[in-house]
């Protein structure tokens, strides 16, 4: 494709550790890359987690302008972008109450049920996020190591993804970070964000470029694959970090 006028990043293990913030190297990378092109992040996690991610050693950049810099939480079912000097809401697709209710008890018991359930975690389970209901079988705060070893492979996360989903027909279900599954409106999805962002920013969707470590049928990333929409697969940010110094001299 020609050089991207946009590049969207999905965060935990594509920018950063599972909830870690970037590697210093990394940081320069991205802030690099906001230099020269829009950046969009689009990830299952809450604002307040890409603020301690992302935003907050960003800010503490001398002379960076987050203007072009767009944050769509929770699988872009909310989507801030920053207006004079702080953020401001352009939208959330929330999830009704009967929605939610339904949500949390599919996925505990699907989850009790396959032996994924856990009892000894770092902080809830389950977490009302208001536009999306999260899974995270060792809790948030969980080491990234811990959360490794629990579903080295992913096929835990696929299982209980499929199993929710076949209880939740009405509501989307995709697997999330290292150990999370997330459960969003019907079709209010990563696709569904990429979209309203072509529509807010006015740059086609041909004209972007997405990064990210689940763009496989099961992960949460993929539906911006199967829209058609320019991806590259990253195994880590070590990998990010690669790709984006042999963009951005296409981009200057």
């Amino acid at each position: 494709m020609p050089a991207p006028r946009l590049v969207a990043f999905d965060l935990d293990d594509t920018l950063a550790p599972s909830k870690s913030p970037l590697d210093p190297r990394m940081l320069d990378t991205f802030a690099a890359l906001l230099e020269v092109v829009p950046v969009a992040v689009i990830s299952g996690g809450q604002f307040e987690q890409f603020e301690q991610q992302l935003v907050t050693p960003l800010r503490e950049r001398d002379g960076l302008v987050l203007d072009q810099l767009h944050l769509m939480p929770t699988c872009g079912t909310r989507y801030h972008r920053w207006v004079g000097n702080d953020w401001h809401l352009e939208y959330a697709e929330d999830l009704t109450a009967d929605q939610k209710t339904r949500a949390l008890a599919a996925v505990e018991r699907q989850a009790r049920g396959l032996g994924f359930w856990e009892s000894e975690t770092w902080g809830p389970i389950l977490e009302d996020r208001g536009s999306q209901i999260t899974f995270s079988a060792l809790g948030q705060a969980a080491p990234v190591d811990a959360k490794k070893a629990w579903d080295p492979t992913g096929a835990k996360k696929d299982t209980l993804r499929r199993a929710v989903q076949a209880e939740l027909p009405d509501l989307e279900v995709r697997s999330g970070g290292s150990t999370s599954v997330d459960i969003t409106r019907k079709g209010i999805d990563k696709a569904y964000g990429m979209h309203r962002l072509a529509e807010l920013t006015g740059i086609p969707l041909d004209d972007m470029l997405f990064v990210g470590d689940r763009l496989d049928p099961e992960g949460n990333d993929y539906p911006v694959l199967a829209m058609g929409v320019a991806c590259h697969a990253v195994d880590g940010w070590e990998d990010t970090d690669r790709f984006l110094r042999e963009l951005l001299p296409t981009l200057r």
